[in-house]
């Protein structure tokens, strides 16, 4: 258990974290809300504490989904989840901080290496679960097939790129990759959220209008709307990243079981669209009834999660 002492650290913690998320992003709030207490920052795991928190970006549906599978999963062995929902600034503070367990959505090594960089020396990686690519999206019925083009096609965009939260690193790799490479220096790259940026490419197919957005896979998107992913022939999105699993240092040690079957995680993007497509149509506040009930009509697919443990430390490969 938490000594009154710990809590107390955990607290003052908790207050600077969040002052420092606030900061961290610009013109996104987030809150701590309260730590497990799992980490070995904060004690560790004394037998007693099965309590877990892992960290969510609303918005980004491949978090949100494979967040809410592990806790079904996880509370279906016993375990107290806290998902709580922050920017991807606050995310990292937190977790290094080691008021946060888990996040499941690391972009690594690219997306988010300088997230990473700043961190890395109090995080552990606990493992991959599949790729994630970026991409610069447009409906099917745009012209056009490669990002080498939209340099030519300016007003017929409005000289707009629709992105979605700042702080995210698909964000700064195309401010500082993709449009000086293309040419696109002199267009904008709106600054929004997910869910905004989602908004807008349905409300321009519906009226047929041209629209650019930042994308990536996997998601649920590409088999709901007539889109089409522009080229990239000089490679300015740079490899496809490995989604990671992060965690506050020390947390394998102190949590062999969860980190264990965390290693374990893997899945195919054909097959995790299944649960996000049936999130996105269930909407918002369904998704851990959605995940639940996914969990329970795909066994064969989560029970290999939990075989043999393998050892109470980070995996060479992974640390």
């Amino acid at each position: 258990m938490t000594s009154t002492f710990s809590r107390r650290a955990l607290l003052g913690g908790l207050l600077a974290a969040t002052t420092a998320g606030v900061a961290a992003c610009s013109g996104e709030t987030a809150q701590f809300s309260g730590g497990s207490g799992s980490g070995s920052k904060s004690g560790g795991d004394d037998g007693d504490n099965k309590t877990v928190s892992m960290a969510i970006v609303a918005g980004w549906d491949e978090c949100v989904a494979s967040s809410n599978l592990w806790k079904v999963l996880l509370e279906q062995r016993g375990y107290t989840v806290n998902l709580q929902e922050l920017d991807i600034a606050s995310t990292f503070t937190g977790v290094a901080n080691g008021q946060i367990d888990l996040y499941l959505d690391a972009w690594l090594p690219a997306t988010h290496e300088d997230y990473w960089n700043r961190y890395e020396d109090d995080l552990e990686k606990l493992g991959t679960w599949t790729d994630g690519t970026l991409v610069l999206s447009v409906p099917e019925y745009v012209d056009l097939s490669s990002i080498a083009e939209l340099k030519d096609h300016k007003d017929d965009f409005g000289g707009r790129i629709v992105g979605i939260e700042a702080g995210a690193g698909e964000m700064k790799v195309a401010r500082e990759s993709i449009m000086p490479n293309y040419g696109l220096d002199d267009w904008t790259l709106v600054e929004g959220s997910t869910s905004a940026m989602l908004a807008e490419l349905q409300k321009s197919i519906t009226r047929k209008e041209n629209v650019a957005v930042t994308l990536w896979t996997p998601h649920w998107a590409f088999g709901k709307y007539p889109i089409k992913n522009l080229d990239d022939p000089d490679g300015a999105w740079g490899e496809a990243d490995q989604l990671t699993t992060v965690a506050t240092k020390g947390f394998s040690e102190a949590n062999p079981e969860v980190a264990g079957w965390l290693k374990n995680y893997s899945i195919e993007d054909d097959v995790l669209a299944t649960l996000m497509s049936q999130i996105q149509a269930a909407g918002s506040g369904s998704e851990a009834d959605v995940a639940q009930q996914w969990a329970q009509d795909n066994a064969d697919v989560t029970d290999a999660w939990f075989g043999e443990s393998t050892s109470s430390s980070p995996s060479p490969s992974a640390s």
